[in-house]
């Protein structure tokens, strides 16, 4: 079994809903997101195309990118967490890369705190 990694960062405010501390005030940061893939490799000795996943990144993240992220869909209706950002970008980007699977997605809100979205 292999695994490759792709890197892409973005930055956003958001603010948490139905929450009570700092977070629920308007705030940034400077996301980073990982996106991961398991799988084996094909005829080609490769397990995906590293530019084509990060194509796909780029895209997703452009998206979010110097956003309110509450403002857009689905987080006008969720509360813009990192973990839901996570399962977000997780599903956009593998709907678009059927049938091979993704493992996982990381979004770091600062350098030391993370979530992950694995299916």
């Amino acid at each position: 079994m292999f695994e490759i990694f792709v890197e892409h960062t973005f930055a956003s405010a958001h603010f948490l809903r139905n929450y009570k501390g700092k977070c629920e005030n308007l705030h940034g940061h400077n996301y980073r997101v990982q996106v991961g893939m398991t799988g084996e490799l094909d005829q080609h000795g490769m397990l995906f195309d590293f530019a084509d996943l990060k194509q796909r990144l780029r895209k997703t993240s452009g998206y979010l990118d110097h956003q309110c992220i509450n403002e857009l869909k689905p987080f006008d209706a969720i509360n813009p967490s990192a973990e839901n950002i996570a399962k977000f970008i997780f599903d956009e980007i593998q709907r678009d890369i059927e049938p091979a699977k993704l493992a996982y997605v990381r979004v770091w809100e600062t350098d030391t705190s993370c979530a992950v979205y694995r299916r």
